[in-house]
């Protein structure tokens, strides 16, 4: 063999190793997806605390649907959020709009919003379409209730509201807080409410509602 055909081969060799070698780094080291896209990911589905009900009997049996809406709007990402006993399900106790957005290089804040006449869109996560007729100027700011997140390394998200600044009247509470741990399986949400002497007067005192996604 010349020498000419043996360096042919040996490049034609190092090529070849090369080549897989990149196959096999780009299998390894693939772009991990958005932590944005990734935490909205999360947070879209249908979630029930039934497993935990049943378990626990202090926890009622919840059912927690979030959907996107507005996607036609590319600067925001908002969700629409509806929560009702497994009992009474077309009589939701809590319905509200969030806007996910960064907050920093590895942080991200859910907005929460009211809507008026909420027993209006009952139901909507099933068409969240109809809220096209809704606007986002139409949302009432929940002032102080925002959720501060942060990406975890197991690829978790956990988060809270920050100070004392979200206001709550229910059974004589001053103000709440929420606690939560986002995963893709799994939503765990902790609302706690607080009167004036920082005594908790509504919600879990045990831990948060484990959501397990639908």
């Amino acid at each position: 063999m010349t020498f000419q055909k043996l360096h042919l081969n040996i490049v034609g060799l190092l090529c070849v190793a090369l080549l897989a070698w990149q196959c096999a780094a780009s299998k390894q080291g693939a772009t991990p997806k958005d932590p944005l896209a990734l935490l909205l990911s999360h947070m879209t589905g249908d979630f029930s605390s039934q497993a935990q009900s049943l378990q626990d009997s202090d926890y009622f049996d919840i059912r927690l649907h979030i959907r996107p809406i507005w996607t036609g709007d590319k600067s925001n990402h908002w969700l629409y959020v509806e929560q009702a006993t497994a009992q009474t399900p077309e009589k939701p106790y809590r319905q509200r709009v969030y806007k996910v957005e960064r907050d920093g290089e590895t942080g991200f804040k859910s907005i929460v919003y009211t809507i008026d006449e909420p027993t209006k869109w009952v139901g909507a996560f099933k068409t969240p379409t109809v809220l096209d007729q809704y606007k986002p100027a139409n949302l009432l700011l929940r002032e102080g209730c925002t959720v501060f997140l942060q990406l975890q390394k197991d690829g978790s998200f956990k988060g809270a509201t920050q100070g004392e600044g979200c206001e709550s009247t229910l059974r004589g509470a001053k103000y709440a807080s929420s606690t939560v741990t986002i995963t893709d399986k799994m939503l765990l949400s902790w609302d706690q409410g607080f009167n004036d002497k920082k005594e908790q007067v509504w919600g879990a005192t045990k831990g948060g509602y484990a959501f397990v996604k639908q």
